[in-house]
């Protein structure tokens, strides 16, 4: 019987604006096949990996994690550091790498994904965080939008808030947090979204974002997000947050597979 390959859990960084996605696809470099490229740049035969979360154009990381099953039997810090060079000068990192059982997986055994959405109100141009957040001219009130975002919390229906191709069986998922952080911002202010639940549906952060947006403006009241939710109709979101703003920026595990190796 054959031995089976080492495994080893990466945790990955990524501006997302140079990629396609996460996914291997056809057209333009997805962030998944610049890592095998890496991975196959050290094994030829390296299979493809695994990731937690399937990040759309433009979304970025700082907490993905993926698997990868390797043919040699390599020391996890040494490995980080072959992919890091080989990734090189694509935006992308292995922040930190670790050995895992040959059974555990990066998307299934996950229990909980984590997303920021930022969001910056002010009339210039954003030059340092362009690609980074998204900017709305206008001010935003960040208590209704707190206010607006309780109607989400729970289990819920979630139609409204996600995409026509989403692929998931069913859109009833459970929000366990959406929590509001308000900070200044040079010339205006900035809005934080920091989002929680087991897993999320295509867009749903996005739209949540673009639909809470709203509401910050004085656009629609607090009490619309609800009548949102429950009319579980496409059609009755807000508009659809462009990616720039989205971040994965973790995802958690029964057991942390890096806690020994950060």
């Amino acid at each position: 019987m054959p031995r089976a390959m080492p495994r080893y859990a990466l945790l990955i960084e990524y501006d997302g604006r140079p990629f396609s996605g996460w996914q291997r696809q056809d057209g333009p470099p997805s962030a998944q096949q610049t890592l095998e490229e890496a991975l196959r740049a050290l094994e030829p035969d390296a299979p493809s990996i695994a990731a937690a979360g399937r990040t759309d154009a433009g979304v970025h990381a700082t907490g993905q994690v993926a698997h990868a099953d390797m043919a040699r039997d390599w020391d996890p810090f040494r490995l980080s550091e072959a992919v890091n060079w080989h990734l090189k000068p694509a935006p992308i990192a292995v922040t930190a790498c670790a050995r895992v059982e040959d059974d555990w997986h990066a998307r299934f055994d996950a229990v909980e994904r984590r997303y920021t959405f930022r969001v910056v109100a002010r009339r210039a141009p954003l030059t340092l965080d362009a690609g980074r957040a998204w900017r709305v001219p206008g001010p935003l009130d960040a208590d209704a939008i707190q206010a607006g975002a309780a109607h989400l919390l729970g289990r819920h229906d979630f139609t409204t808030f996600r995409a026509s191709i989403c692929q998931a069986k069913s859109p009833v998922k459970s929000l366990d947090q959406i929590d509001v952080e308000a900070r200044p911002y040079p010339g205006g202010a900035e809005i934080r979204l920091h989002l929680r639940a087991r897993s999320f549906l295509h867009n749903q952060v996005r739209s949540i974002a673009g639909t809470l947006e709203r509401v910050g403006a004085g656009a629609w009241a607090p009490e619309r997000v609800a009548a949102a939710l429950e009319a579980r109709d496409r059609a009755a979101c807000g508009p659809v947050a462009p990616p720039d703003g989205l971040c994965l920026t973790g995802v958690t595990y029964p057991e942390d597979p890096f806690s020994g190796s950060r």
